[in-house]
């Protein structure tokens, strides 16, 4: 018997349209997002129809994705097909933390429209920017990040990629420097340097908004990108530390597998994170749910195999 886990998106894989398919399709979607958008207005505008520029904004970005996050994950579960524990890259930790009932939906929703703003105004006060670097060892990587002030390995993905943070200046001098070592440094689509120190002030803000939020048990494990391990009490102090430090993104992906879990469903928008553990666990299965068509073939490939 598979052992499923849900693993929701994270920034980066925004795109107009997003979540649309299942609010049409789908009622429990549907009334969530409604809910969501009379809190924010101009989400869903923003979700269906922004363009990629207003999508990018990171104020703008973690809103529209939590909801996307949760819309195939709503409709999965609906349809039978129930996680044993949950994982989200990043931002994704929110939804992930929101299904599991850590927080009701729209408590997590409006905790995301904070944490937005909040990291949203970290990237105005510092230009700074990211960059995935492939074909090169972790330790190669740390130690160019070292030879510059502000440049920082934020997000271990899988064997073979890293991402980096830093000042927008550094960073471009620093992809000249991974590129003499064989590497290379591709930009990210986002709009700061996010899990590093340019984060400081956004983490404290949060940290403080987490302190005045009630947390219930969760149903099932939740894994986090700080310690690569499942949630212990205080969730707001993990939860407010992802914003400024290293996602342990492979850490945790094998943490899962040797507790039991084999199966992987992305939830929420493309397959950045299935491609991911495909790498870190190849020959686990791995799924991708956007739409209620994924939907439909995921519940027929493990309920009706």
């Amino acid at each position: 018997m598979a052992k499923i886990a849900f693993v929701f998106s994270g920034q980066g894989t925004q795109h107009p349209g997003m979540g649309k398919e299942l609010y049409e399709s789908n009622s429990s979607v549907r009334e969530l997002f409604d809910r969501a958008d009379q809190l924010r207005p101009g989400t869903l505008e923003q979700m269906f129809s922004g363009d990629d520029e207003t999508l990018k904004a990171t104020e703008n970005t973690q809103p529209c994705l939590y909801l996307a996050d949760l819309a195939p994950a709503i409709a999965l579960n609906e349809a039978g097909v129930h996680p044993e524990g949950v994982a989200g890259f990043s931002l994704g930790e929110l939804p992930a933390l929101g299904f599991a009932g850590a927080f009701d939906l729209i408590t997590g929703f409006s905790l995301t429209v904070h944490r937005g703003l909040f990291m949203g105004e970290a990237t105005k006060e510092r230009k700074a920017s990211m960059v995935a670097v492939v074909k090169l060892d972790n330790a190669v990587i740390e130690e160019a990040c070292s030879e510059y002030s502000e440049v920082y390995p934020v997000n271990y993905n899988c064997p073979g990629q890293l991402v980096v943070a830093g000042d927008a200046a550094q960073i471009a001098d620093f992809s000249k420097t991974i590129k003499a070592r064989g590497g290379i440094a591709l930009p990210l689509k986002v709009s700061g340097g996010f899990h590093s120190p340019f984060m400081n002030g956004a983490a404290a803000k949060f940290a403080d908004l987490l302190g005045k939020t009630n947390f219930a048990e969760p149903r099932m494990p939740i894994y986090a990108n700080r310690t690569g391990k499942p949630y212990a009490t205080p969730i707001a102090n993990t939860l407010s530390e992802q914003m400024n430090h290293p996602v342990l993104w492979e850490n945790t992906i094998r943490r899962m597998a040797e507790d039991g879990f084999d199966t992987f469903i992305e939830t929420g928008v493309g397959n950045v994170l299935a491609k991911l553990i495909s790498k870190i666990l190849p020959g686990c299965a791995v799924f991708t749910a956007e739409t209620a068509q994924d939907c439909a073939k995921i519940k027929e490939a493990l309920l009706n195999a």
